[in-house]
């Protein structure tokens, strides 16, 4: 007969395999059996927790509403409390809960992660609590809700913009704010998204290049990097990536210039070497100096010969 072995309790017994699987049966049997318990245990839980929530959400006891409220926020059960305070914050408007609800209301989203409807929320108890307890924070939330709902740099930055006036708005209302370092912080991210966004642009343009197709300037892409490129350079001239955009106004200036009609190719090489020495100038340890260096040799060789019917060769 087969014999298997069984361990318990680390003894080793030499058992017919029959009887070992009539007492792993047996274990599994029970394990079964109390995992069905636990599974029962807690709908039982769930049920009774929805029963006594459903009953507090009819309730007409504002008081027992709010307490419950109260107690919902304080476990982190956000949805619950943003459905009872939702209706608190109507029936107790002039109470002196009423203020301590709508910023309840407020947190409670941000903490389900609507941000938008936190954002609003926010704003309105600022608006109708300017000196209230939680005006400060509420100021700093609408801008920190707004600053969660922001895209990356390549889709539209409308929610970027808001965020940055929002967290502007509180740094100017709270010279001395408690958040004023993280408000300042998140002023720098939502600064570099829009700058990242210009460069993508610009970026975008210049590997168009010469397709006409896609350019809304008037010009070739080359024209459209450029003014873009100048106008960030304007509107960030403090921004880390100002290097990349210059970067890439050099390049479209001297390949601008290259595809220009005769009677602009002088004027433009001009611009064009003007333009790489000036970024020699500012990067003098840039990984383009070579480039520039090389672009200058090509703008000058073109140049000394202006009058010549034929343009050189560039490779």
């Amino acid at each position: 007969m087969l014999v298997g072995v069984f361990l318990l309790k680390k003894v080793s017994f030499a058992l017919p395999i029959k009887e070992i699987c009539v007492i792993l049966h047996d274990k599994f049997s029970y394990m079964k059996k109390t995992i069905v318990l636990a599974v029962t245990a807690l709908a039982l839980l769930f049920s009774s927790c929805a029963h006594e929530y459903n009953k507090v959400y009819m309730s007409n006891d504002t008081q027992y509403k709010y307490e419950y409220a109260k107690e919902c926020f304080a476990n982190g059960k956000w949805q619950r409390a943003v459905s009872l305070l939702t209706d608190l914050i109507v029936v107790q408007k002039g109470s002196e809960n009423a203020q301590e609800s709508l910023y309840m209301l407020a947190m409670a989203q941000y903490n389900n992660k609507d941000y938008e409807g936190a954002s609003a929320t926010f704003k309105r108890y600022y608006a109708t609590y300017p000196k209230g307890y939680f005006a400060e924070m509420a100021e700093f939330y609408v801008g920190q809700s707004l600053y969660e709902c922001t895209p990356e740099p390549r889709l539209d930055q409308s929610a970027t913009v808001a965020a940055i006036a929002a967290f502007q708005e509180y740094l100017d209302l709270y010279p001395d704010a408690i958040q004023k370092t993280a408000a300042q912080q998140r002023l720098f991210e939502l600064q570099d998204k829009l700058v990242m966004k210009e460069l993508y642009s610009a970026q975008l343009y210049y590997d168009l290049g010469p397709y006409f197709g896609n350019c809304n300037f008037g010009g070739n892409n080359y024209e459209a990097c450029i003014i873009t490129a100048q106008n960030a350079l304007k509107d960030y001239p403090y921004s880390k990536m100002r290097e990349n955009f210059a970067i890439l106004l050099m390049k479209s200036k001297y390949e601008l210039a290259l595809q220009s009609v005769d009677d602009k190719k002088y004027e433009r090489f001009q611009d064009a070497e003007d333009e790489c020495y000036g970024f020699i100038n500012e990067y003098p340890d840039s990984k383009e100096r070579a480039t520039a260096e090389k672009y200058i040799e090509k703008c000058k060789a073109y140049i000394s010969t202006h009058t010549s019917s034929e343009m050189p060769a560039f490779d």
